[in-house]
């Protein structure tokens, strides 16, 4: 199971201000708190700096690499940030989010996975759109993964994100979903599947609890990695429930560390 920290982005109304200001000791001890509760590598966006990403993608990589040794998964649409941010990667392999089967954005993103020998989050998505059944994310599965292994990725280093959408707006979305991953583990058992969980839960109430639902079950489907804020106790503690009774925790060792820390309480 791989944990992506995703609380170091600046669309969060907390961050932005701390990345306009520079504030090292601010993102580097949200950094060291994603990585001692359990993320194993750390994401970092930037996307809302319009005018200065690229600048400011260098500065928090350089940042968070002063204080953790865990890698770091460069999240961005624009290449030139992506660049930045991957060239000053100095611990472990980088992670990119993301690559899709547009043809520009393929075109664009795959020579920087080579290039930098990085795992990819590759979202199921091509030049049609955000796709509208499990159907239609397979295929593209099936796109994305012989198009990628053809390049010379490796088929451990993909991570495909089958695009959870919010269940308010159609009764299938998370089946759509669960059928993908279920796909994915059946076909690719060397591939992985990553997702955020957030979006299911968009436009209704309690959304913790659907986040939470959410992702045991895709877990069980075989979801292997989660972008997810790790400092969310409850959903950490999940985390290694789950693993724990689909035996993918030998004699329960994580469940019991997280037991001691505190997360069940």
């Amino acid at each position: 199971m791989l944990i992506i920290g995703e609380l170091i982005n600046t669309s969060r109304k907390a961050v932005k201000p701390a990345v306009e200001q520079r504030d090292v000791a601010f993102i580097q001890e949200l950094a060291k708190r994603q990585v001692e509760s359990g993320a194993h590598y750390v994401d970092v966006n930037c996307g809302t700096m319009v005018h200065d990403e690229v600048e400011t993608m260098e500065w928090l990589v350089r940042t968070i690499q002063e204080v953790v040794s865990a890698p770091l998964c460069i999240d961005t649409p624009r290449t030139e940030a992506m660049e930045a941010g991957l060239a000053a990667i100095k611990n472990g392999q980088p992670m990119v989010n993301s690559i899709t089967a547009e043809k520009e954005r393929y075109a664009m993103v795959l020579p920087l996975v080579l290039k930098y020998k990085a795992k990819v989050v590759a979202l199921c998505m091509d030049d049609t759109g955000v796709p509208e059944s499990a159907e239609q994310r397979i295929a593209i599965v099936r796109k994305l993964v012989g198009d990628l292994t053809a390049a010379g990725v490796p088929e451990d280093d993909i991570y495909l994100d089958p695009l959870v959408t919010p269940i308010s707006t159609g009764d299938g979305c998370g089946n759509d979903v669960l059928d993908t991953v279920r796909f994915i583990r059946k076909e690719y058992p060397r591939v992985h599947a990553a997702c955020g969980l957030s979006n299911v839960s968009y436009g209704l109430p309690n959304r913790k609890i659907l986040n939470q639902a959410f992702m045991i079950q895709t877990m069980e489907a075989g979801m292997d990695a989660y972008i997810l804020d790790p400092l969310d106790k409850a959903m950490m503690g999940f985390v290694y429930a789950s693993q724990a009774l689909l035996g993918q925790d030998s004699f329960c060792m994580q469940y019991l560390t997280a037991h001691r820390k505190g997360l069940y309480e």
